[in-house]
C-alpha cells in the first residue's frame, strides 16, 4: 500500500495504517534524527514523539508528500527537543556509542569504505551534508528535500552538486577515489 493509502486508512479509524507507516519510516527517521541529536536513545524518543503527534493532530498531508512531511516534522521535533534539553540543562554520564541496528545499511557502515564515507560526511558543513543525506540515504526528491529544508529545488541542486564535489575531494584524500562514481 502507498503512504497515502495507509494514512487515509488511519484517518478513517484503522490504527494499523499509522503502525505500518511507523514501521516503514521509523528506522530512517531515527537515523536522520541521530545526525542532529548524536544520541540514539534521544533519536528514538523523538521519532516516537513525532508519530504520536501525527496520530493526535491528524494533519492534512497532500497526496504524495507523506515522506517529505515526516522528515520535515522530524527536523522540527529535533529542534524542539534540543531547545527543551538545553532549557532543562540535562546531561548524560553515558558516553557509550549508540547500539548497533541490524540492517543492510549497518553492514555497509561497518565496512572501511562506509566508515570513511561517514567520517567525510561528518566533516562537511551541515548545509551540504543534510541535502546529500535526504536525497541519497532517505530517497527524497529534490522538491521534497527543498520542502524539508525550506528552500527552493534549484538551491538543493546547487548544494548537492557542491556537496558531492567536496565529498569526492574528501574521499580522495582518504584514499577512496571511486566512492562517488
Amino acid at each position: 500500500m502507498s503512504d497515502d493509502e495507509l494514512y487515509a486508512r488511519y484517518l478513517s479509524g484503522d490504527e494499523s495504517g499509522c503502525d505500518a507507516l511507523m514501521l516503514r519510516y521509523g528506522d530512517a527517521v531515527v537515523a536522520y534524527l541521530y545526525g542532529f541529536l548524536h544520541d540514539y536513545q534521544d533519536a528514538e524518543d523523538v521519532m516516537l514523539e513525532l508519530f504520536a503527534r501525527i496520530m493526535v493532530r491528524r494533519p492534512a498531508i497532500r497526496p504524495g508528500n507523506f515522506r517529505a512531511y515526516v522528515f520535515k516534522a522530524a527536523r522540527h521535533e529535533a529542534a524542539r527537543f534540543h531547545k527543551l534539553k538545553l532549557r532543562r540543562q540535562e546531561f548524560s554520564l553515558d558516553d557509550a556509542p549508540p547500539p548497533a541496528v541490524d540492517s543492510s545499511e549497518d553492514e555497509f557502515l561497518r565496512s572501511e569504505r562506509g566508515e570513511t564515507l561517514q567520517r567525510c560526511l561528518a566533516g562537511m558543513e551541515e548545509r551540504y551534508r543534510e541535502p546529500l543525506w535526504l536525497v541519497y540515504a532517505m530517497g527524497l526528491s529534490y522538491a521534497q528535500t527543498a520542502s524539508v529544508l525550506g528552500c527552493g529545488a534549484k538551491k538543493i541542486d546547487n548544494l548537492i552538486t557542491a556537496g558531492k564535489k567536496k565529498l569526492r575531494r574528501a574521499m580522495e584524500k582518504e584514499g577512496v577515489g571511486y566512492a562517488l562514481e
